[in-house]
């Protein structure tokens, strides 16, 4: 699973040419210092989105936050599996994600 959706990963960020994959083991993407995407070890896909996206995000399909390494990550949504059937729809929301994240704080 880890390798298929690793493919799956690096299809949806090529989809947002401004965006560059990074990590070897734990892929990720990130912005002014502040990650927002991650493939954790499990094979799973997390976005950080703004509270109220998230919210809305894990209602509408049915999610729920993300873990890794055995921690719920804050501002981080579950994409579920299903929504890979949809990779346009999953490359959305990496792009609400990059620019929620762009309204930070730089670090």
């Amino acid at each position: 699973m880890w390798e298929e959706n690793l493919r799956r990963f690096d299809k949806i960020v090529a989809m947002c040419p401004e965006l560059a994959r990074l990590g070897k083991t734990m892929p990720y993407t990130s912005a002014n210092g502040h990650m927002f995407s991650l493939l954790n070890k499990a094979g799973e896909l997390g976005f950080r989105l703004s509270k109220e996206d998230g919210e809305k995000f894990m209602n509408e399909h049915q999610t729920t936050r993300f873990k890794s390494h055995g921690a719920f990550m804050r501002g981080y949504v579950l994409i579920p599996e299903n929504m890979f059937d949809d990779l346009e729809l999953v490359a959305s929301y990496l792009d609400k994600a990059h620019q929620y994240v762009l309204t930070l704080e730089p670090k």
